[in-house]
């Protein structure tokens, strides 16, 4: 064999293990992509024991602001029922599932719903609410 190459291939064979080495050393290495945004906070909803007996009166009130004469009012069923002239009001207050509170207002006459009573009965609720 010739000697002249020995020393090459040794300096090779040293080039090699320490390409090799450098390559295992880097594919250790990992590299983290940003940060997921966080999520967006849950909705806050207010749970005091209050809301129902807030709405139940702002709706009675708000009733007997717009001229409703109350001939019943059952906390129990949450239905509230009155009349002003020949209209028939009812107002039903409901406690939902996530413990919010529905109202819903309906005024019906002699010649079907009537929209205007029933979103004066609705404003007077607003106000009485503080919104």
């Amino acid at each position: 064999m010739n000697r002249s190459c020995i020393p090459c291939q040794a300096r090779l064979q040293k080039l090699l293990i320490g390409v090799l080495s450098s390559l295992t050393i880097l594919a250790g290495c990992v590299v983290y992509g940003p940060a997921p945004p966080p999520s967006p906070p849950e909705p806050v909803y207010s749970y005091r024991q209050g809301t129902f007996e807030r709405s139940w009166n702002a709706a009675l009130d708000a009733a007997e602001d717009v001229g409703v004469r109350i001939a019943s009012a059952n906390r129990d069923s949450g239905i509230i029922r009155g009349t002003r002239d020949a209209m028939d009001v009812t107002i039903t207050v409901r406690t939902q599932a996530d413990g919010r509170v529905r109202v819903e207002f309906n005024a019906r006459g002699p010649s079907g719903h009537d929209q205007g009573l029933a979103d004066r009965i609705y404003q007077a609720y607003e106000r009485r609410m503080g919104r």
